[in-house]
Order: C-alpha cells, then structure tokens, then sequence
C-alpha cells in the first residue's frame, strides 16, 4: 500500500474523488494542490477509446500551446545549403546536414525538438536507434519533416510551444500542460488549445467512446477528474 505525505493528505482533501470537474474549476484545482518547493509541471492524462493495434485507430498529430510550456526549447535542425541558411537566421539552436548526423549518431541529443527537410530524411532515418527513444525523431505525421521554405515558422511554433501527442501502447495519451506557476487563465487555453487539436486529430476507424476519462494533474498532486463533455468541447483561443 502506497503511503503519501502530510501534503499530499492535505491537498487531497480538496477534491471529491467521483466528481468530474468542469476544465476550468479543475485548473484552479491543481494550482491549489501544487505544493512542491520547484515549479511543477501541470499534466493531462487521457485514456482513449482506441486500439493501440489497429492501425485505422493510431492518433497522432500537434497542438500549439497560446503561452507555451514554461522552459526554453532547444531545436535542432538537419538541413543543408539554403535550408541551413534559412534554420540559422530563423534561430535554430543547432543546424547542419552531416555533421549534424554523425554528431547525433554518437549519442549527442542535447535538444527538444528535432526538425527535417525531406533531402535529409534518407541519412537522419538511420538516427532512429538514437532519437525513436527519445520522442525525437522528425516525422511528417508531426509536422517536423518539412520544406526550407516553411522551416521559419516551424521553428518560431517549437520555440512558442509546439507539443506532439500520440497513443501509446496502454491507449493513453500524455501531455504537458504548462507548469503551475502559470496563471489560470493561461493553463485553461493551454489545455482547450490541447483538446481541441486531439478531437480534430480523431482516426477515421474510432469506433465508439472516442475519450473514456480525462485527468488533470501536477507532477506531486492529485488527479482531478475532468468532465468529459465539457473537456471535449474545449477551443482554443482566437
């Protein structure tokens, strides 16, 4: 049997465990049950009604956060010529073509996103081993493998708060919010700019409920239990 803290107790005693809270009440929630002496990061947890092993059912696609995640992002572009002239004057943290590769072949990943142009992907595919681990690996379905042309923008969106979701093999999707120093408000539009691009991301072969149950939570804190229907009915702002 798992025993929690004092503060954990405490803050605990502030939620109904059967309640399904509106999205915004339960933001203000987990703000209150944020205790920890570092800057916790606000999570979102949901369980889908998808199968893992059908590929009519994978889900997988980008939100972008109004207010971003709270921490500087590194990215790394493979580009050459135009498009490595055009990553580095955009601010890319780190370009190149191959000497990007051989670098990241060896086991360098100090970065958070990872962006491609498609005449890189034949030599970064063989990095799989290195950045399929680590979330990292370009890939269009992400909208990291693209044309120098829209490299700028792609760059500017990592940089503001660009976040990936996908199902993994349990049928759950995990995501960062934002962290709980963030105000209310910026946490609510985080998360309807999140629900909005998963409903929109819905796989032509979901059969049925196509979310079971919504979380929301701090890194320490209790689960808050998100109504459904208000939570799938979230837009993002403007």
């Amino acid at each position: 049997m798992t025993t929690r803290g004092k503060k954990y107790d405490a803050v605990a005693k502030l939620i109904e465990p059967d309640k399904a809270y509106d999205p915004k009440e339960a933001v203000g929630l987990v703000k209150k049950t944020a205790r920890a002496a570092f800057d916790e990061t606000v999570e979102l947890h949901l369980r889908m009604g998808l199968d893992p092993r059908n590929a009519t059912q994978q889900i997988r696609g980008i939100a972008l956060l109004p207010h971003g995640l709270g921490k500087p992002v590194r990215v790394l572009v493979f580009a050459q010529g135009e498009g490595e002239r055009i990553a580095k004057e955009a601010g890319a943290d780190f370009s190149g073509g191959d000497e990007m590769v051989k670098k990241v072949e060896e086991g360098w990943t100090e970065f958070d996103v990872a962006i491609a142009t498609p005449d890189m992907m034949g030599r970064v595919g063989k990095l799989g081993k290195v950045l399929g681990r680590k979330g990292l690996m370009p890939n269009p379905k992400s909208g990291t493998v693209v044309p120098a042309e829209n490299l700028a923008r792609t760059i500017k969106e990592s940089r503001k708060g660009r976040v990936e979701f996908k199902l993994d093999r349990t049928a759950i999707i995990h995501l960062a919010v934002g962290k709980a120093s963030f105000k209310e408000e910026q946490l609510y539009e985080n998360l309807s700019s999140i629900m909005e691009a998963i409903v929109k991301a819905k796989p032509s072969g979901a059969k049925g409920n196509f979310v079971l149950s919504a979380f929301l939570k701090d890194t320490m804190g209790p689960s808050v239990k998100l109504d459904l229907a208000a939570a799938l009915a979230l837009t993002g702002p403007g």
